[in-house]
């Protein structure tokens, strides 16, 4: 029972997708058939168009499987321990010391290689 429901389902994905192209080209044929038209009302019909294109969108398998990677990924989101400020701050002095040091220790060597290939070649 379960199955003929996945089959009718997936039949149907095509057919929503097919909307949801039909959508979005309506969108940019629309925008340049009425190039004469207000910037304002090209871009509120190209918006009003994409919504539903992406609410169709999101009612195929493929759109409820991204809905769930959003709301885990949210949920994942909220279990991290973000660091304080003065972690935060500690950590990009760090990082800035450790560039300007690995900067100049290349400065030297190519001032180096640089004075010993002047007295190679002459």
């Amino acid at each position: 029972m379960k199955h003929n429901a996945e089959v009718q389902e997936s039949r149907h994905d095509g057919l929503k997708w097919a909307v949801v192209v039909i959508l979005l080209v309506l969108a940019v044929v629309g925008n340049t058939y009425f190039a004469d038209q207000a910037l304002l009302y090209r871009v509120l019909g190209v918006v009003a168009l994409s919504v539903v294109a992406a609410l169709v969108a999101l009612t195929t398998g493929k759109g409820r499987d991204l809905l769930e990677l959003a709301r885990s990924a949210k949920k994942e989101i909220q279990r991290v321990v973000w660091p304080t400020r003065p972690e935060t701050i500690q950590t990009t002095a760090i990082v800035l010391v450790a560039v300007m040091v690995v900067g100049l220790m290349l400065w030297l060597i190519d001032t180096l290689l640089g004075w010993a290939m002047s007295g190679v070649i002459g």
